[in-house]
């Protein structure tokens, strides 16, 4: 073979090897942005931890998504993305391109889930949804109600109320600890946030007490509208040196005996919580207030009512005076109009 004729071999040699770059490079351009098919319904993915985008880009490939794992990998390498993919649980969509799908790797965009605190529940309530959550990481189920706030960091606090009502998104085996966490600082910011804008007529000195008294609102009230107006009978109460007289208190120091139905021996059981032997507010909030509670807390209505009723139909007839209150009790509960008790029965105020 002459020299010339290598020297023609190699320059075709060379001009394939062009040709065939150029061409997988445009193929690869194509690619990055190419929509990708995932089917109808897309496709959950759990990326577990150590997982390379390597392993991932062939394992896309097995599934038929990906015609060439190895131009996922480029794009990967080639922005600096390769090493910094998130571990996690994600949703990919039909019709997003390779670099969306990268992008929500390196961004941790994993598949949310929702738990939702109800105003008004207990801290058993919210535990039970807690340990029924099947996506939450359970780490808490043999603890007691001590243990869990020691593990939350905050030993020694009782955790009722503790822990704001939202609606909360979560990667699936979120600790529930982390859970937790979340909605208790949730709180507690809530708390600092609005505390030095309090109203500077209330009758307690501290955000625990506004907490309190938030809690005991938020179970008296079944309209939005009169949550001020019942924080305003509390505070006015409170600074009088009234006893509360409010069933839900009775009710939360009744605990798991509480079979659905006060009687008038239970509001004659002495615990920490019975309102109706004790003046000031109970030792601990009741249940877990919402954001318009503890506003309602801080921000009572003004006013000169002392009293309230149920109406039958979730709202409440106002009373300045005994007088006035005993005759709401005689038309709203006694005339046949309703059967809910009296949060303040007119038998024991101002005694």
């Amino acid at each position: 073979m002459t020299r010339a004729l290598i020297f023609k071999l190699l320059g075709a040699l060379l001009l394939l090897g062009s040709l065939v770059t150029a061409w997988v490079w445009m193929d690869y351009q194509g690619f990055t942005d190419e929509p990708l098919d995932f089917g109808d319904s897309g496709l959950r993915y759990e990326l577990k931890p150590g997982t390379t985008l390597t392993r991932l880009a062939h394992d896309l490939q097995t599934r038929g998504i990906l015609d060439n794992a190895r131009y996922l990998v480029w794009l990967g390498r080639l922005e600096n993305k390769a090493s910094r993919i998130k571990a996690g649980e994600y949703r990919f969509d039909s019709g997003i391109t390779p670099r969306r799908l990268l992008e929500q790797l390196v961004n941790g965009e994993t598949l949310q889930y929702a738990l939702t605190i109800v105003e008004g529940w207990n801290f058993r309530q919210l535990m039970d949804a807690v340990h029924s959550n099947e996506y939450l990481l359970h780490t808490l189920s043999d603890y007691s109600d001590a243990e869990i706030m020691e593990q939350l960091g905050h030993p020694g606090e009782h955790p009722e109320g503790r822990f704001l009502p939202d609606t909360y998104h979560f990667p699936r085996m979120t600790t529930d600890v982390a859970f937790l966490q979340r909605a208790y600082d949730a709180m507690q910011t809530l708390l600092r946030e609005e505390w030095p804008a309090r109203s500077p007529d209330l009758a307690f000195d501290t955000p625990y007490e506004a907490l309190i008294l938030a809690s005991i609102v938020e179970k008296e009230t079944a309209l939005p509208s009169e949550r001020k107006q019942i924080a305003g009978v509390f505070n006015r109460r409170l600074k009088k040196r009234m006893r509360l007289q409010t069933d839900p208190t009775v009710i939360y120091g009744l605990g798991r005996s509480f079979d659905g139905n006060i009687r008038r021996r239970d509001l004659r059981r002495d615990t920490p919580y019975n309102t109706y032997l004790h003046k000031g507010l109970p030792p601990t909030p009741i249940a877990m207030p919402g954001r318009d509670a503890v506003l309602a807390a801080l921000h009572p209505a003004e006013g000169d009512e002392l009293y309230f009723v149920s109406r039958g139909d979730g709202s409440h007839q106002f009373s300045a005076t005994l007088k006035e209150h005993n005759k709401a009790v005689v038309e709203y509960q006694l005339g046949g109009r309703a059967k809910a008790f009296s949060s303040l029965p007119s038998g024991k105020l101002g005694k």
